[in-house]
């Protein structure tokens, strides 16, 4: 029976930074456990590790949400790995049209999609 769920529910807010001397990925959580449980922070984490690509960051995690029955730690991994190519288009890493891709994420200076003139033929 379909109760109308919308699938894997994650979010959560990061500020990205160049990392500290020993590299790698340093990940904080700020964000108080009834808003983002402590188990699903390893997921962030694993998301940011492929996200990243092996680039190094500083990830300070300042809000977040999850639904009860909605949320599970693959919809955190899925987020993780969003937030962390974000980071990378943000950075100049990856090319701007990379951003086309991350349907669910946001970031300051994101490019919008590109607009279909009226009348114009799809392919």
């Amino acid at each position: 029976m379909n109760i109308g769920a919308c699938g894997p529910y994650a979010h959560f807010v990061a500020q990205f930074e160049p990392p500290g001397a020993g590299g790698g990925l340093e990940l904080l959580s700020a964000v108080p456990e009834d808003r983002l449980p402590a188990e699903f922070v390893p997921s962030v984490r694993a998301g940011l590790l492929d996200g990243l690509n092996g680039v190094a960051a500083a990830v300070l995690l300042t809000d977040g949400t999850f639904h009860e029955v909605d949320s599970s730690e693959y919809g955190y991994t899925i987020a993780g790995r969003e937030a962390g190519r974000a980071a990378l288009i943000g950075a100049g890493l990856l090319p701007a049209e990379e951003a086309e891709a991350l349907r669910w994420t946001t970031w300051p200076g994101k490019p919008r999609p590109k607009k279909r003139r009226k009348g114009a033929e799809r392919r």
